[in-house]
């Protein structure tokens, strides 16, 4: 199924029941007076966090949302029935905005989010609510209210712990399929990755995070070049960077470079995202030799005054694998529960954050 993470859809909510002109007439009773009940209260409808969803599909057709109306009301006194609620299910990360005002209504960030989206139409009156001393018999009723209507654009972004960015086919795709159950299409051209990927890594036998993979960046992204930078919204959720980078760029291009490039494209799409914690990881370090590795890392990483964490692996062969999620998993543990309001975590490591270098195998180097 094709992935979609934008939609417009319309909703309409239940109109109000109208009320009752009805007199009470009984053979023993000759004065029997206004009996017309209240019409019912017309249904509202809910956007609900579904878990069970991952992208906005549904929405493709189906369009209109429409709420249940309420009842009219009845003769002797009776209140019509209020119309039902109608809850339309949506992904997790799901923001929705009213297309006319352009205001943000709310966003679904924790299971179990519940937010009304348009409000059901209030009940009319009935004729003996207009009974008074000097008005014994009145044939006055209001109808009831029109429910609401309005126009949404439903917006997904992806509710996950890791992103990973970078060059195309510096092997972000790659490394998900190795390190999680997501089977993400991999090929050896560019742009193999049109939309975002997510998948759930295990750590050990109680831990996991979910790490979500975006196509590929390149220069000019933010004016719209190659894929444009419309999927980096599914990053702005995540704590933790992962910057994939390819030690053997097929073009031959300069790894420093590369990077700078990515990170420019940060800057432009949002300096809050671009400040976020952010890892360097060499990948396809089993295409060179073992006294070739090191030297190229020290040279990249002297380039771009990187003081922040790195690691080296191969996705292809799983080697530091295991270690990068071991770390990943740590870090994530060891930062303050996420707020439910919360939509951007706190920016962490940048270019020049203090932390020490890390090694492939996880440990601190001495400068």
């Amino acid at each position: 199924m094709k992935f979609v993470d934008e939609s417009q859809i319309e909703v309409i909510a239940g109109d109000g029941g109208a009320g009752c002109v009805s007199f009470r007439r009984e053979r023993a009773i000759p004065f029997g007076g206004p009996d017309g009940g209240d019409g019912g209260d017309g249904g509202s409808v809910f956007a609900v966090a579904d878990p069970n969803l991952n992208s906005l599909a549904d929405f493709r057709f189906n369009r209109v949302f429409r709420a249940q109306r309420g009842e009219n009301g009845q003769t002797s006194e009776m209140t019509g029935h209020g119309g039902d609620d109608l809850e339309i299910p949506m992904p997790l990360g799901t923001l929705i905005y009213d297309i006319e005002t352009e205001e943000l209504i709310g966003e679904l960030t924790h299971i179990g989010s519940r937010i009304k989206i348009a409000q059901g139409g209030f009940h009319g009156l009935g004729n003996r609510r207009f009974k008074s001393s000097t008005n014994r018999a009145p044939r006055r009723s209001t109808p009831g209210t029109p429910g609401e209507r309005r126009e949404l654009r439903l917006e997904l972004s992806l509710m996950a712990d890791v992103g990973l960015l970078g060059m195309p086919n510096a092997g972000k795709s790659t490394l998900l399929s190795s390190v999680s159950a997501a089977r993400p299409k991999i090929a050896d051209y560019p742009f193999t990755t049109l939309y975002p990927q997510p998948g759930v890594v295990a750590v050990g036998q109680s831990k996991s995070f979910v790490m979500v993979d975006v196509p590929g960046l390149i220069e000019g992204a933010a004016d719209g070049a190659g894929l444009g930078i419309r999927f980096l919204k599914h990053l702005q959720r995540t704590r933790l960077l992962l910057h994939m980078v390819d030690v053997l760029p097929p073009d031959e291009s300069d790894i420093a470079e590369n990077v700078r490039v990515i990170c420019n494209e940060l800057i432009a799409f949002s300096g809050q995202l671009a400040d976020r914690e952010q890892w360097l990881v060499f990948n396809k370090i089993d295409l060179l030799p073992d006294e070739q590795r090191q030297p190229l890392i020290d040279r990249t990483l002297a380039a771009l005054n990187w003081s922040g964490r790195w690691f080296a692996i191969s996705a292809v062969t799983r080697q530091g694998c295991d270690v990068l999620c071991r770390e990943a998993m740590a870090w994530v543990d060891a930062q303050a529960p996420r707020s439910e309001d919360q939509l951007d975590p706190p920016a962490a490591a940048g270019l020049d954050d203090p932390q020490p270098p890390v090694s492939d195998a996880g440990e601190p180097q001495a400068d």
